[in-house]
């Protein structure tokens, strides 16, 4: 039987990109998306072409209710999950923080942080030896902002990735002879849609000139560190942050 993963925010971008690469390594996976259903779906269809399984299922990553929802859909349609991509984020608006509103902190800090510590709750009490589980892996996407502090941009965003490297040290610590390993990629300017959704289109082109290499990542550069993590020979790698991010 194929383990199974669940991937958040993953109808796009470097969730879909880790969506494809997984399902060519064999898990079967969950597709959870916020909005974009049909997208998602067609990222489903790219993964059942490479002969496992596929699910998606919209939920927000800032209601718990709806992260609840989700993890009882996967174990009723494809199984109880051995890895979790905890993808989903958003930056926000780009501001200063003395330009910035109070739903702004607050959104990103509930989809960022809480939804992330929420799903990696629901994951533990099925992976964790603990409560009967058989182990598996959680793997966090953080961002070099948390490294940097993003000023002038969105230090509210480098902030709440902040916290999901804490989070991500603190868990793997917990869950260490439970027999689940936690794990965070840090990437860098990555070429997605994240940087037009927040309205800045162009950051990338803007800002490749700072960048030791002079270009942003590509999704599939984020997946392939993803994938490294989620290989079972890499069983003594928990409570690592690891930057991918073009030296920077």
């Amino acid at each position: 039987m194929n383990r199974v993963l669940i991937i958040t925010g993953a109808s796009r971008g470097i969730g879909a990109e880790i969506a494809v690469q997984a399902a060519r390594a064999g898990f079967d996976i969950c597709i959870n998306y916020a909005s974009s259903g049909e997208r998602a779906e067609q990222v489903a269809q790219q993964v059942r072409a490479e002969g496992v399984r596929a699910m998606t299922f919209q939920a927000d990553m800032g209601a718990e209710a709806e992260i609840v929802a989700l993890f009882k859909a996967v174990d009723e349609t494809l199984g109880t999950v051995y890895g979790l991509v905890n993808n989903a984020g958003i930056t926000g608006k780009f501001c200063r923080v003395d330009e910035l509103d109070i739903e702004t902190a607050q959104r990103v800090i509930d989809v960022n942080v809480v939804g992330c510590l929420i799903t990696a709750r629901e994951a533990v009490r099925r992976m964790s030896t603990k409560h009967g589980g058989k182990g598996g892996v959680i793997i966090n996407i953080s961002s070099i902002a948390s490294k940097l502090g993003s000023p002038g941009e969105y230090v509210h965003y480098a902030a709440s990735k902040g916290a999901i490297d804490v989070l991500t040290i603190g868990l793997a610590k917990e869950v260490a002879k439970e027999n689940i390993r936690v794990n965070a990629i840090m990437p860098g300017i990555v070429d997605t849609e994240i940087h037009a959704n927040s309205g800045r289109p162009n950051r990338i082109a803007e800002r490749a000139h700072l960048l030791p290499m002079g270009r942003g990542g590509q999704p599939e550069e984020i997946a392939n560190a993803v994938m490294w993590l989620l290989d079972d020979n890499n069983t003594f790698t928990s409570g690592a942050c690891i930057p991918v991010a073009g030296a920077v």
